[in-house]
């Protein structure tokens, strides 16, 4: 059991723990930037109120009881995050797509994942099929109590009874939430979501990998087609337009990649990365006109028997934390 002699002790206690409670408020959020703040504001409460930390439970199960409280403080206080396709019915390109001011769902980097658990904390609190990007999703769509009682339980494989005193329930109660989410799990998840979940990435995935980002820096919109199942899925958040179709894709990919159209996005560049323990690209821009390429974002894949069935592509705000510059020359 954690113990506690000094204030400088305790910080350090306190930071043993930092990256795996990132981890529980970016599940709980649905946001990289938003489970910064919350962790940070969870640390700052249990700095606050170290002098009240008696020992009968272990500092884990403490922070994660202050954690999942500002979490539910901070998720009463807006709507659920979203993706394009849950908005509106998929469309046909054209034009400049509409982007929307709404809280979106985001990634992950790998790289905080793996960091995540440092010692007796559990491979639970890292394992893919709880951090993928469907899963996030669907659980966005549970309320903020549900979220969190599935999220423990299942999860983290904490007891009835320790969730129910920290969701300050009765075992009744949490349990009947736990039930409610795992009915929204089983109804919303991909029906085949069991066949594609695999636990590492493979050298099959590495070759697509290495040929989807070889087709979009030479701008071969056939090329990118080949590497797409016929009815793969693709979302751009904060864009509303989304797609639902390997035409529809490569229609807006026409588009998009041809510098004589109006609608030329540039020219690209792009790293293998991972992300929600999924394969990813990170992907770099040059706007003509400029001359360099900068931040672009990051495009989460979903793989099923060697094609792309989906693409969510996310104007991320930093590629820090997936140790990348912002730049590159060109």
């Amino acid at each position: 059991m954690d113990s506690v002699d000094s204030g400088t002790g305790f910080g350090d206690l306190l930071e043993r723990h930092r990256r795996e409670i990132r981890v529980h408020c970016y599940r709980m959020s649905g946001s990289l930037e938003e489970a910064e703040d919350l962790t940070q504001e969870a640390f700052l409460r249990a700095w606050k109120g170290r002098a009240g930390f008696e020992g009968r439970a272990s500092l884990r199960t403490w922070l994660y009881r202050i954690a999942t409280n500002v979490c539910l403080d901070a998720l009463a206080r807006r709507p659920h995050r979203v993706l394009p396709d849950e908005l509106q019915a998929a469309g046909d390109p054209g034009g400049f797509p509409a982007a929307l001011d709404l809280p979106f769902l985001g990634p992950i980097p790998d790289l905080l994942l793996d960091a995540a658990a440092p010692d007796d904390t559990g491979a639970a609190v890292v394992e893919r099929e709880t951090i993928e990007l469907a899963f996030l999703a669907t659980i966005q769509h549970l309320p903020p109590r549900q979220r969190a009682a599935l999220i423990l339980r299942d999860v983290l494989d904490w007891s009835a009874k320790d969730t129910a005193a920290l969701l300050e329930t009765s075992v009744a109660s949490a349990n009947s939430a736990l039930q409610r989410g795992r009915e929204t799990l089983r109804t919303r998840l991909p029906a085949r979501r069991a066949e594609w979940a695999v636990a590492a990435p493979s050298a099959d995935e590495a070759v697509l990998l290495r040929r989807f980002i070889a087709a979009y820096e030479a701008g071969d919109v056939g090329a990118v087609a080949e590497l797409l199942r016929a009815d793969a899925r693709a979302v751009m958040p904060p864009y509303a337009l989304w797609f639902d179709s390997r035409d529809r894709i490569i229609a807006a990919l026409r588009t998009s990649m041809d510098p004589a159209s109006p609608y030329f996005t540039g020219w690209f560049r792009m790293t293998a990365v991972r992300a929600n323990r999924q394969p990813a690209v990170a992907t770099w821009v040059r706007r003509p006109g400029d001359d360099a390429f900068r931040r672009f974002g990051v495009s989460v894949l979903t793989v099923e028997d060697g094609v792309v069935t989906a693409m969510a592509a996310f104007e991320t705000p930093s590629f820090a934390p997936y140790g990348l510059p912002e730049v590159l020359a060109d």
